[in-house]
Formats: structure tokens, C-alpha cells, sequence
């Protein structure tokens, strides 16, 4: 999230909500959605580091609202975010754990476990499906994402495939 803001950021001045709204129009509806309690605790622990500047702005017949900017350590915390590699392999992964551990406890069956997890992803490939039919076609932004949450679903898919060949051979 912190990232996101000053990104966001970077292009003019906003406030917490237009933050919101920009995230939301940005990313569509695939992408989980910010609160905006979430997003104004952000901009504060932002603005402590020093990485915005928040400014009152007075409105008419309405409560001031709190503008903020990037600062100078701000758009450099960006351009070293930007250089850094996403490198995050899954070899901690939560459902392998249970596959390893189910025979040692004697309380799952691990072709079970594999089945009943294809199903979770085979149902979440759906609803990205249906979230790529209704999101406004020129958000290429938005399809990427949910392209990319496909591509990534079909290759856990084609492991628990895998898993289970293995498993069935050791049986």
C-alpha cells in the first residue's frame, strides 16, 4: 500500500479518498479494494517518515480536507521500490505443508487434500472469468492482473496434477 500511495502520488497532490478512487480505477475490481481507513493511516505513517507532506485545504460548507504531495525522499523511496526485483518463491507454501504433514497424523487423506483443492482453484478461476467478462474492456491494466492471477491458478493447477501422479505412483 505504501508503494501504491506514492506512485500515486508522484503524478500531482491528492487527497486519502481521490487515493482510493484512483487505486480502484487503476487496478478494477480482481484487485481487493482498499479501505479508506486503511489508505489515511498509510498517508500518516508516510508523512511521519517523511516521505509526503500532507496540507489543509479549506472548503466551503465542508470540513478541510488534507492534500498531500511526495517529497523529495518520497519520489527517491519510489525510484528504489521501482529498482527492486520481486523475487518471492513459494516454497512456503501453506497447502504443501498440509500435503506433507497429512500422513504423519492420520487425519487427512492427501489425494483428498489435492481434490478438494483443485476445486478452490478451478472455482476461483471461474470468478476471475466472469470478473474479466464484466470489467470495462480498456482497462488493460485490470485484465493484465486478473490474466496474470489465471496463468498463475493454471500453473498450480498443472502441480497439483503433478502432486498427484506422484503420490498415486508411491501408493
Amino acid at each position: 500500500m505504501r508503494q501504491s500511495l506514492l506512485a500515486l502520488l508522484a503524478r500531482g497532490p491528492a487527497h486519502g479518498y481521490e487515493l482510493k478512487q484512483d487505486l480502484e480505477q487503476l487496478l478494477g475490481s480482481a484487485y481487493p479494494q482498499p479501505n479508506v481507513g486503511q489508505i489515511y493511516v498509510t498517508l500518516g505513517r508516510l508523512e511521519k517518515s517523511g516521505l509526503i507532506e500532507g496540507e489543509d485545504v479549506e472548503q466551503a460548507g465542508r470540513p478541510n480536507k488534507k492534500v498531500y504531495h511526495l517529497t523529495d525522499a518520497g519520489r527517491e523511496a519510489l525510484r528504489a521500490w521501482f529498482e527492486e526485483t520481486a523475487d518471492e518463491p513459494r516454497v512456503r507454501d501453506e497447502f504443501f505443508m498440509k500435503l506433507a504433514l497429512a500422513p504423519q497424523t492420520g487425519l487427512a487423506d492427501r489425494i483428498a487434500l489435492i481434490n478438494r483443492q483443485r476445486r478452490q482453484y478451478l472455482n476461483t478461476m471461474r470468478q476471475l472469468s466472469k470478473l474479466a467478462a464484466a470489467e470495462d474492456r480498456d482497462n488493460r491494466v485490470a485484465h493484465l492482473l486478473i490474466e496474470g492471477a489465471m496463468l498463475h491458478l493454471q500453473a498450480d493447477l498443472d502441480w497439483l496434477e503433478r502432486c498427484q501422479e506422484e503420490l498415486e505412483e508411491l501408493e
